[in-house]
């Protein structure tokens, strides 16, 4: 007999809740009276006191995300989860008029109750969706902040949902989460012992897997901090972290000037490279691949960043090996700008059958190492005293990163 689809057992619980809920019973989801102090309407305090009881009572989450999430006026926030949609009614009211706010949730039901409460609390700027959040029914980039309320735990994918965020993000978008994390200790076996008893066990993750995987999905700024017990092994926790502050689009002659200056200042802190002073924009353009040529522009348009690649050797057998170079304008650094480049260019290399990216790099260069790491490089040596360098003799370690998708059906015969 073919086992339940576990993301099929969720929608049917919470769409029997939201039955039960509609008909005024309460959600059936918990007889545990000590549930109530730590789930639900108590993570609200005065915040809720202006809807209707009927909304505020019908929350599951384990904190109060709209509150981590420190909402603006006019800004577009996305609820994922949203449940009876009281998240999204208290977010409505912070981003106010000029704001909008969205749920989203994959049981019909609920978004019917949500519908229904939003007209209960003569809430307008509004929205309710029922879809997946792996897969999130909106355009790139159309929202400035995400926020969940104990949903991300319940999923099976949960590296499709952060990937999912950065994309419907903004650059310098954000996200407030409220979640149950595992505790380290937890082992492989009493999560399994105890995953049909705890709902949300079986996809909690650890703190440290929290972090890496927005790091992985290319967030900055990333906090993952527990609050209170929730569960045995388990923890309620507020997580923040922001998009880079960038977009990432293809490389113009127009953006020449500004790709020539980040270039002279990082050869201006010593570490960067072996030149000193940046070519003319003629010689720069000749020296590199006219494809995989990209730039990070910030809000406002301007360039902060670029990456570009040259061919590592002319002959065949290396037309899928390319020596990348990427360079963040000094006043953007540690906003995520380098990691979305290089996100962005393994993309494009993948795309076009590129099977390795590689480069080298002063040791005394840490920052673009970490950053190198983060995106998947890995060391492969060192070439000792390579050159001369403002009158020094200079190491160079070689990195690079081979394709998990391009180059592996092996050779042709």
């Amino acid at each position: 007999m073919t086992a339940p689809d576990p993301a099929e057992q969720v929608r049917r619980r919470y769409a029997a809740a939201a039955r039960s809920l509609a008909a005024g019973r309460g959600s059936g989801l918990s007889n545990n009276p000590d549930d109530h102090a730590r789930f639900g309407p108590a993570h609200y305090d005065t915040d809720a006191t202006e809807l209707p009881d009927a909304v505020v009572g019908v929350s599951l989450g384990c904190g109060n995300p709209v509150e981590v999430a420190d909402l603006a006026p006019g800004e577009t926030v996305l609820d994922l989860g949203s449940g009876g949609g009281l998240d999204v009614l208290l977010s409505a009211r912070r981003v106010g008029p000029s704001g909008r706010a969205i749920g989203l949730d994959m049981t019909e039901e609920m978004v019917t109750l949500a519908r229904d409460h939003a007209a209960q609390a003569g809430v307008t700027n509004v929205e309710f969706l029922a879809g997946r959040i792996e897969d999130i029914p909106l355009p790139d980039g159309s929202v400035d902040v995400v926020i969940s309320n104990c949903v991300i735990a319940l999923s099976a994918d949960q590296a499709a949902v952060f990937g999912e965020i950065a994309r419907v993000l903004r650059p310098g978008g954000r996200i407030g989460i409220t979640d149950v994390l595992a505790a380290d200790t937890l082992t492989d076996t009493e999560r399994a012992d105890r995953a049909g008893k705890v709902e949300c066990l079986a996809g909690a993750l650890t703190q440290s897997d929290y972090r890496c995987l927005l790091t992985a999905a290319g967030f900055t700024g990333i906090e993952v901090r527990p609050t209170r017990p929730a569960e045995d092994h388990l923890f309620s926790a507020i997580i923040r972290a922001t998009t880079p502050d960038a977009r990432v689009v293809a490389m113009t002659a127009e953006h020449g000037a500004a790709v020539l200056a980040i270039y002279q200042a990082g050869l201006d802190g010593g570490d960067a490279s072996f030149e000193t002073t940046t070519p003319s924009w003629e010689t720069w353009d000749a020296a590199h691949s006219a494809e995989h040529r990209l730039v990070a522009l910030d809000p406002a348009g301007r360039v902060s960043g670029w990456v570009a690649v040259s061919p590592a050797s002319s002959r065949c057998v290396y037309a899928g090996v390319v020596e990348h170079s990427v360079y963040v304008d000094p006043a953007a650094r540690g906003r995520g700008v380098g990691l979305a480049l290089l996100q962005a260019l393994i993309a494009s290399t993948e795309a076009a059958g590129i099977w390795t990216i590689q480069s080298g790099i002063f040791p005394e260069n840490t920052a673009s190492a970490v950053l190198h790491e983060r995106a998947g490089f890995r060391r492969v040596g060192i070439r000792e005293r390579l050159g001369a360098h403002h009158g020094r003799w200079r190491d160079v370690v070689m990195i690079e990163r081979r394709s998990g998708l391009a180059g592996n059906s092996g050779p042709a015969g």
